[in-house]
Order: structure tokens, then C-alpha cells, then sequence
């Protein structure tokens, strides 16, 4: 019997970022990358900054850059809350990869701070959903 799509939404602090049926999700925990299919078992969780992948209904693939946060799944819904989320069109993505290589060669040099590193951690998922949205639009 097949399942019912998930209804996902990713809410960040001021606004709805994402609304939407979806049949598979894909987020990394501070346990490591998790999978959510429709019928996944409930589940509650901390996000590191990721970017996070929702395949749609449609078969579509939406990237979303999260800045940390909770996952929540409970009855064929998915939840994903954090301060700062973007989807890959609002991601200044040339800025992100020169703000991401000033920090990487700070942190290859060791003079990185902790604060420093988690903003390299957030610009890197955020280059990923930029690269992924311009990728999609490349194809049409």
C-alpha cells in the first residue's frame, strides 16, 4: 500500500520558508544525515547548518539552507524549525563563496574561532542550496 506524500514545512524565526508535500527529506542531526520517508517513525532532533533536501511530490528537489535548528516528524508531517533558513534563489551565492574561502583559509591557518567556523559551516549550506537552485535553472 502506498503511503501519503509528507506535508513539510520549514519555518525560520520571521517567516514560513517552505510549504509543501514532499516524499523524501533529507537533513543532517548532530547524529549525522537522516532520511525521512512517508511512514517514518516519529523522530525529534537537532540540525547543524545544512542544507536541507525536499524531494517533492511532483518529483521536484527543493534546497534549503539552514542555519542549525529542530526536525520534527509525527504523523506524516515534517518540521523543520530554525532561526535563519534560505531557499537557494535568495542565496547571494558569489558573496557566500568569497565570505566561505576568507574563513577557510583563516581556519586552515588556525586563527578561527568557534563563531567564525559555525558562520563557515552556514555558508557552506548555503553555497550548496544556491548551487543546486542555479543548477535547476540551468536545466530548464
Amino acid at each position: 500500500m502506498e503511503r501519503p506524500p509528507l506535508h513539510v514545512e520549514v519555518v525560520s524565526a520571521d517567516r514560513l520558508v517552505w510549504s509543501g508535500d514532499s516524499v523524501n527529506v533529507i537533513a543532517r542531526t548532530v547524529e549525522g544525515d537522516v532520511g525521512i520517508l512517508p511512514g517514518h517513525e516519529p523522530l525529534m532532533a537537532l540540525l547543524v547548518p545544512c542544507a536541507v533536501e525536499i524531494v517533492t511530490d511532483d518529483g521536484r528537489s527543493e534546497t534549503i539552507a539552514v542555519d542549525g535548528g529542530y526536525i520534527s516528524v509525527a504523523h506524516g508531517r515534517v518540521s523543520i524549525l530554525a532561526e535563519r533558513a534560505h531557499l537557494g534563489h535568495e542565496v547571494g551565492l558569489d558573496e557566500a563563496q568569497q565570505q566561505a574561502a576568507t574563513l577557510e583559509a583563516k581556519a586552515l591557518q588556525g586563527r578561527a574561532d568557534d563563531d567564525e567556523l559555525h558562520h563557515l559551516r552556514i555558508l557552506q549550506a548555503q553555497i550548496v542550496a544556491g548551487e543546486a537552485y542555479a543548477s535547476h535553472t540551468s536545466e530548464h
